[in-house]
């Protein structure tokens, strides 16, 4: 399986949706099997989604990633593991082993309560009838 990972500076890219460069990993059996750095920049994120499908990426591993642009990849078949932090060569070892997503690795910020679609989560306000028409900030 071909896995993308957006990086830069030998980390995970803060931002996809800005992120220029990935590093391609063949991982099969918790073994990488090769690894090789591409550019995937494009004017507009279409471009950027066509450069990874046509790289052959099967995964796609991020830090945060806008939702028109989550949805975009995933409309195409791409598996995406957002909002992950740190450096790149362990966050692929954590990948290869299957530990990933994990603790060790959430973006500072968007903690484990994050499971839904995307990263939503359900924080203060989040569901139906909250926050709305009291009046007053709380």
């Amino acid at each position: 399986m071909v896995v993308a990972f957006a990086v830069w500076d030998d980390r995970i890219s803060p931002v996809f949706d800005t992120a220029g460069t990935v590093l391609l990993a063949d991982i099969e059996g918790g073994t990488v099997l090769s690894r090789r750095t591409e550019a995937i920049e494009g004017a507009v994120p279409s471009e950027k989604v066509g450069r990874l499908k046509a790289l052959g990426a099967g995964t796609l591993v991020c830090g945060a990633i806008s939702r028109s642009l989550a949805e975009l990849i995933t409309a195409e078949g791409i598996r995406l593991v957002p909002f992950v932090a740190g450096d790149v060569e362990e966050v692929v070892s954590a990948f290869a082993c299957g530990t990933l997503p994990g603790p060790a690795f959430v973006m500072p910020g968007c903690g484990m309560q994050r499971r839904g679609r995307f990263g939503r989560g359900r924080g203060r306000g989040g569901g139906p009838g909250r926050g709305r028409g009291r009046g007053r900030y709380s």
